[in-house]
């Protein structure tokens, strides 16, 4: 398995466990994996009345630092620039916020930690 199928298959992985993690804490899924000419939000969820956009960040060694430490600069403003274009091509949203969450997987890819970051990145 090549690193990059390896690293596709950590990143689905993560997703899908965070989608678990965020159903049982109260959020509604609305949509996975939303694609558009600004890149991709891993999950777009509702809690309460606030529409939030997560980014999920799955490692499976502590090698370059922990997930939540791999969001750059660049990263929040391409996560702003999404939620913004959601928010044109979407009518009467609620309030929103950009979440992170980080999960990190051990050796035999299973939950070590999973955590979730709120508002983690401000500008929405």
């Amino acid at each position: 398995m090549s690193n990059t199928t390896k690293r596709q298959a950590v990143g689905a992985l993560g997703e899908k466990l965070a989608a678990g993690f965020l159903r049982k804490r109260g959020y509604h899924i609305i949509e996975t994996n939303y694609r558009c000419p600004a890149g991709e939000i891993d999950i777009i969820a509702r809690q309460g009345e606030t529409l939030v956009f997560i980014e999920v960040r799955t490692k499976s060694s502590q090698e370059f630092g922990s997930p939540e430490e791999s969001i750059t600069s660049a990263k929040k403003a391409r996560l702003r620039a999404l939620a913004a274009h959601y928010g044109q091509t979407h009518d009467n949203l609620p309030s929103q916020r950009i979440d992170v969450v980080s999960v990190e997987l051990d050796k035999k890819g299973r939950v070590s930690r999973i955590e979730i970051i709120e508002n983690a990145v401000g500008g929405t």
